[in-house]
Parts: structure tokens; sequence; C-alpha cells
């Protein structure tokens, strides 16, 4: 199934149980697309996924799922600051590094995200000080 947004390829993922209520619709699992990077619900999808579809930098596993729960969120720093903050600091934790991964990704040729890259980036890399 395309992304409803931009017809992009989706990525799907299981939402890790401590994330859910930043998940959309507090989903169990969600989709990532890999072209415009929105966050969506999904019936199902895989505890380990691989999220080579968006970028060969993208973390996996868990650190993947709480980095793609960022990226969905990020179009509104100011109204989900806590959330972004969450899901980052999982992402961490889980072995990920955020702004390494959004400098890749502003980078990356074939995106067309919903927000600024560059622009969040600085502002979260202010936000996670």
């Amino acid at each position: 199934m395309p992304c409803p947004a931009c017809g992009g390829d989706l990525v799907a993922f299981a939402v890790p149980a401590d994330l859910r209520e930043h998940a959309p619709e507090s989903s169990a699992h969600a989709t990532l697309c890999s072209r415009c990077l929105r966050v969506h619900p999904a019936d199902e999808g895989p505890a380990n996924p691989t999220f080579d579809a968006v970028h060969e930098s993208f973390p996996s596993g868990e650190a993947g799922a709480a980095f793609a729960l960022a990226l969905g969120l990020l179009d509104s720093l100011a109204l989900r600051r806590d959330a972004i903050d969450d899901c980052c600091a999982y992402a961490e934790r889980a072995g990920a590094d955020v702004l390494l991964t959004l400098d890749r990704l502003a980078d990356a040729d074939g995106l067309d995200p919903h927000f600024d890259i560059e622009r969040r980036r600085h502002q979260l890399a202010e936000m996670l000080r």
C-alpha cells in the first residue's frame, strides 16, 4: 500500500510499547513513508524492521522505530516537544545517533520530507541539549 499523502513506499514496523502513546492512533504498529517521512497507523508490522528503503544510515530495530515516530512528529515541534524528546531519547538509548541520521537524511536523494529537515535538525539539537 502506498503512502496516502504522497504515494511513496511504506515501511511497516512495530511500535515499542513505551512509545505507543506517541504513535498515530496509539497504534501498536505503524508505517513510515520512504519519501515524505510521514508516519501512519498500521494493522501489523515486523518486530525487527529494516528501514533500508528510507536510507542506508537509518537505524534498525527499536531504535529505528523510535526515530521513525520522531520524524512523524517533527512537523510541529512546538506542540509535540515532549513526544519528540521521548522518541529521540528512546532511539538514542537503543543505539541511534539522532542528529547524525538527520544530517544524512538532509543530504539524501529521493526524499521529500513533510518538514524542513535542516531547520528541524538545528531546533532539535538545541532541544536535546
